[in-house]
Formats: structure tokens, sequence, C-alpha cells
């Protein structure tokens, strides 16, 4: 038996033009007359247009991306559309060349890249010692350039940072420097932290820049060791100055007053600057905050070995005293003087390597062994202020990595320098310290309301 073939019947060709017809006038009323729910969905991607939802309609145009525009689509918007074209068309300075250097770039194959010779390089480079500062580029400045109609060199600047730039210009004399400084306004800003893990940590938790973190450990280095003193739970407030240009933080200026309270105790300091011209930080009450000496000369450093009359020597492996203390800390990473003093010694000393010694008056002596090398201008016979870099951590001498050895000695006899006592410098008095209270008195006030304030915010 054979299988039935259904076949689709034949129309004839008439009707078949008939039916295309109609079809074709249904899709046209369609897109002529879209149906309410199309129209509604338009109204509401045009309302959210005027509302500058973007976030929307980013969303929206991803579910369902738009169909291509036609010339009536578009005609609503031709006068947007010209305008962007003439804002587009605005013409710029064809004589401004503006270069961002790449990494590996030098000011020679920058000039070859803008067709500049090397005579004109030559020329701007030896016009004064200031323009040499041009040579000195890095990756990501910008530099520009000012070409004269014919292609040659008219000037070029740079910034050097927010404040400054710098600008070369050729005169008829030749190129002529310039340096443009902006003045910014001081204005007080302040801070507060409670230490979880570092004090870094805390202070960049808080906007605190690397500068301001280390002069405020320079304030209280004299009575807190940032080496093994800092506990979880140390706070610090500081009143600082800020630097802005234009609304904007630019930089930072000195720390106005400041408290850190470390273990329970309390530590207050207030910058003055006596009827003589010399600055200092005080206590509230007018007591000198610096020391005779500092507890650490390496900041942020890591005790590596205490002072001990029974320590077997890593190296030599025997029994011998350690008579001072090892701060470990990367190789270069700056050392300073203890103390003012007068520099004994700067060379090389036997298992100690390149060591510094420093007399304090009569009674008091530092050392500072296994340098990398010394600081400039440190060399036997040189004086050195308390907080002076004189040298960097280095391996030199008997040395299982990079540290420095501290020694401290009263009257010729090795002394714990974690066990000393601070020795005071002299408190302000009479109408010195009537003075300052009356400067002081202000700051350490804003100081305790921004304390107040921040406290009672935290806790909401």
């Amino acid at each position: 038996m054979k299988p039935t073939i259904l076949r689709t019947p034949l129309y004839p060709k008439s009707h078949l033009l008939a039916a295309s017809g109609v079809a074709a006038l249904l899709s046209l009323a369609l897109l002529v007359f879209p149906s309410r729910e199309v129209e509604a969905k338009k109204t509401y991607l045009t309302q959210e247009l005027e509302l500058g939802s973007a976030a929307y309609l980013e969303k929206d145009t991803l579910a369902n991306p738009a169909p291509e525009l036609t010339a009536a689509d578009t005609a609503p918007f031709s006068h947007d559309a010209e305008a962007i074209d003439q804002a587009s068309d605005t013409p710029t300075d064809p004589l401004l060349r503006q270069v961002t250097v790449g990494s590996g770039d030098t000011l020679s194959t920058l000039f070859s890249g803008l067709g500049l010779s090397a005579n004109t390089l030559h020329e701007m480079l030896n016009s004064s010692k200031e323009a040499k500062q041009f040579s000195r580029i890095r990756a990501g400045q910008q530099i520009d350039f000012r070409l004269t109609p014919d292609g040659q060199l008219e000037s070029m600047s740079s910034s050097l940072n927010s404040l400054e730039t710098i600008r070369l210009s050729r005169t008829d004399q030749g190129y002529q420097f310039e340096r443009e400084r902006l003045e910014p306004e001081t204005r007080q800003a302040y801070a507060h932290a409670t230490i979880n893990s570092s004090l870094f940590g805390a202070a960049q938790q808080v906007g605190l820049s690397h500068t301001v973190i280390m002069d405020l450990a320079n304030v209280f280095g004299y009575d807190i060791d940032f080496a093994m003193d800092i506990r979880e739970g140390d706070e610090f407030d500081v009143l600082y100055e800020e630097k802005v240009l234009d609304g904007k933080p630019v930089g930072t200026g000195n720390i106005l007053a400041a408290r850190f309270v470390n273990r329970g105790t309390t530590y207050t300091a207030v910058r003055y600057t006596d009827t003589k011209g010399q600055t200092s930080y005080y206590t509230a009450d007018g007591t000198n905050v610096r020391k005779a000496f500092i507890r650490t000369p390496v900041d942020f450093a890591r005790i590596s070995s205490r002072f001990s009359t029974g320590r077997k020597h890593p190296i030599l492996n025997k029994i011998r005293a350690h008579k001072g203390v090892d701060y470990a800390a990367p190789r270069g990473t700056p050392i300073k003087a203890a103390g003012d003093g007068k520099v004994i010694l700067a060379g090389n000393k036997g298992g100690y390597g390149k060591t510094v010694i420093i007399q304090h008056g009569s009674r008091y002596r530092t050392l500072y062994a296994h340098m990398q090398g010394f600081a400039k201008n440190v060399r036997n016979g040189s004086t050195v202020k308390q907080g002076q870099i004189i040298g960097y951590i280095g391996t030199t001498g008997l040395s299982t990595g990079p540290h420095l050895h501290y020694e401290f000695q009263v009257n010729g006899t090795h002394v714990d320098p974690l066990s000393q006592k601070q020795l005071m410098a002299d408190p302000l008095t009479g109408k010195e310290k009537k003075r300052f209270l009356q400067m002081s008195q202000p700051l350490v006030a804003h100081l305790n309301q921004q304390r107040t304030t921040v406290l009672a915010e935290n806790k909401q």
C-alpha cells in the first residue's frame, strides 16, 4: 500500500499578491500607530532621559538593544547634533604639542619625535643652570611644546607638581628660564585615629600623609619608642596645617598641636616659636618635649637583639657581651643622631664595620655600627644636631643582615639605651611661658573640641 502524501494546496497567483499587499499595509499601520504598551515604554524611557537616570538606561539598553535609527527618528535631535559637530570643530592651537613621557623616553627622543634638532636640544639645555631640570624627566610627566610656524621650538613647559611649573622661552638673547609658583591657602586640619595594627595603617585610614606621620613620630619620639612601645588601642589626635589650592588639598605644613595616648599614658605637644625665633614642641604647661636624647635612632625599626652580657655571637659562635641594641630595618634606612654632639669617628672600626661615634658633652657617647655609608658632611670633627641623618643601615663588619648596632655610654660605661631615663631640656619660664600659654591654649582647646566632636560621631 502506497503512503499518502499531503501536498500544500495551490492558490491562484492573484490571491497571493493580494495577501502580500494586506500584510504590508498591516506592518505599516503597526509602525505608524504603535500599541499602548509600546507607547508607554517609549514615554518611560524619555522620562528617564529627562531625569538623567543613566544607571537605568544602561541596564535597559543591555537587555533590549535599540533598533537602528532612521532619518525620521533622528530628526528631532538634528539641532543638538549640529551643536556637537560645531563643538568638535572648535579649532585647537596647531602649534601646541602636548607630550606624555613614556617608559624609556629621553628628552632627545622627544625632540626627535617632534622633528626638533639635536642642536636645538643642546642650545636649550645649556642656556642656563636651571634649564638642565628639563633633562630629568620621568614616565607619565607631561611636557608642553610650542612650535613656531616653521617648526622650530618657541617654548616648552612642564608642571613639577600641583604648585610649581617650569618654562623655557626663546628670546632674542636665547632661551629664558622661568619658574611659576602658586601660593596655596593654609588652613587647619584635624585627624583622630585608634591604632589596631600599626601607626602607619591607622594614620593612612584617616587620610594623613607620610610626611605628617613621620612628623608625629618625631614629635613624640623622645617619650615613645615606636619600634616597641606601640600597642593596639593606642590613639592620637593631631591638628596640623593643610595647604589648599582651589579648594583641593595640595600638601601639608607643620603639626600645630597633637596628643598621643600610649599604654594609657597621655602625651601632649604644642608647637611654639619663642621670641628668639627658636621653634620647639612643649607640653601644655610649657615643659619642653625635646629631651637630650631620642629614644630610638631609627624610625619604625624592629629590635632584633637587646642589650645583654651573655649573648652568643651569631658569627663568632661564642658567648660575648652585647653592649648595645640592634635595630633591624631594610638596607639604606636613614639613621639619626640621638642627640646634639661632635663626631669623633666616621670610618671603619673592625667588626663594627662602617661606624659613627658621637660625643655629647663630657659624659655621654653614642655609637652607630654596620652602616652602609655616611650622610653628607658627616666626618671626623663635624657637629651634628639631634635627629640629623648621619648614615644608612647596612651590613658592614661582622653582621648577618642589615641592621643598626646602637650603643650608649655614660662616663665611659656601656648602659642599656632602653633603660635610660630621659634627660629633660629647659622648660619655658617667666614672660616666655606667659606668651606660650596665650598662644597654646586656643590650640589645645580646638584640639579638645575636635576630639569631642569626632568621638560623639563615632558613637552614633
